[in-house]
């Protein structure tokens, strides 16, 4: 707003002459000055180490006297830092030179021209969220002429763009805390699950092993019973002991009973990205009841949760068998809520 309304008051080509104009003027101050104003500009510098950047530089060119102003203002014209470094700039220069010099005319063109340009920068800082260097921008404007017409609607535009930085960056914690606890909840959920298993695997391993327990014994009861219902021999010879009858054997048989079947994990990146899917594994079930031999023979997507259907059946466990047993198995893989 403030760029068209100067630019209305004065065609572009005249203001760009005028701008040349002041330059070389203050050009020309400089050489009847003399060489000893870069060294006052130079011993300007703030000697406080511990103070803050922007103090630092309104002191340095606060120190400055109007000469040494008039130089700086147009060697930063010539370098084109109209406003940019802070401390630095052809505009910092011209306010503080209204300061000393509060009816010079050319001072006040000056200001005038720069108006526009700076106008622009702020409204670009804005719209890249650098709120630091819009407000810094907004107090240079707000110097030069705080009844620009464009200040209210910068002063909207910067709190606008700080509030919606201010609630990204809360809605992005939000987010990470949310996705922390939903890690937590799945890791809980899932050495829940596992502990379950194995117990009611453990369970029926057990009552199998008493079974198989109660059932020898009752063998090896009816073998005892039927040995001392015979009829002795009749000679006079004393009769053979009669024979023990060893412990069965562990009953194998080629029907896979498992012992322990985990489930395999939750890929961590499948579940952020919650992705679902399907392996399908062949593995071998040697005659002690471990597995060996395992290997993914169908999985949709390929290589997501390859890994982890591996790793879970190599970990499973059977009662033994009587010879090696190859089977499948298919895991399904489903995020959860």
């Amino acid at each position: 707003m403030y760029f068209a309304t100067a630019f209305t008051a004065r065609p572009a080509l005249i203001r760009v002459a005028a701008l040349v104009v002041v330059t070389l003027a203050f050009a020309g101050c400089k050489k009847e000055q003399g060489a000893d104003a870069p060294e006052a500009a130079a011993g300007a510098a703030p000697t406080t180490e511990q103070a803050a950047p922007q103090a630092a530089a309104a002191e340095k060119v606060g120190a400055m006297n109007v000469d040494q102003l008039r130089e700086a203002a147009g060697q930063a014209l010539r370098q084109q830092r109209l406003y940019a470094p802070e401390g630095d700039n052809a505009m910092e220069y011209y306010l503080a030179l209204r300061e000393k010099e509060p009816s010079d005319p050319a001072v006040s063109s000056a200001l005038t021209d720069l108006m526009p340009y700076i106008l622009i920068a702020t409204e670009q800082s804005i719209g890249r969220e650098d709120i630091v260097e819009a407000k810094r921008l907004y107090a240079l404007m707000e110097k030069t002429d705080d009844k620009a017409p464009a200040l209210p609607r910068l002063k909207t535009a910067i709190a606008n763009a700080e509030t919606a930085v201010a609630k990204r960056a809360e809605e992005e914690k939000a987010d990470a805390a949310a996705a922390a606890l939903r890690q937590a909840e799945l890791e809980k959920q899932r050495i829940a699950d596992q502990q379950a298993q194995q117990k009611a695997a453990a369970e029926a391993f057990a009552q199998q092993q008493e079974a198989e327990r109660r059932a020898a014994a009752a063998r090896q009861a009816a073998a005892q019973q039927a040995a001392a219902q015979r009829p002795a021999p009749a000679t006079t010879q004393p009769a053979a002991p009669a024979p023990v009858t060893p412990p069965p054997a562990p009953r194998v048989t080629t029907q896979l009973r498992p012992i322990s079947t985990p489930g395999p994990d939750y890929p961590r990146e499948a579940q952020r990205r919650r992705r679902a899917g399907s392996v399908e594994v062949e593995f071998t079930v040697d005659v002690d009841g471990t597995v060996s031999n395992a290997r993914v023979v169908n999985a949709d997507p390929p290589r997501v949760f390859d890994r982890e259907a591996l790793q879970a059946v190599n970990r499973w466990r059977f009662q033994p068998v009587s010879s090696p047993v190859t089977t499948r198995r298919t895991f399904q893989f489903r995020p959860t809520d």
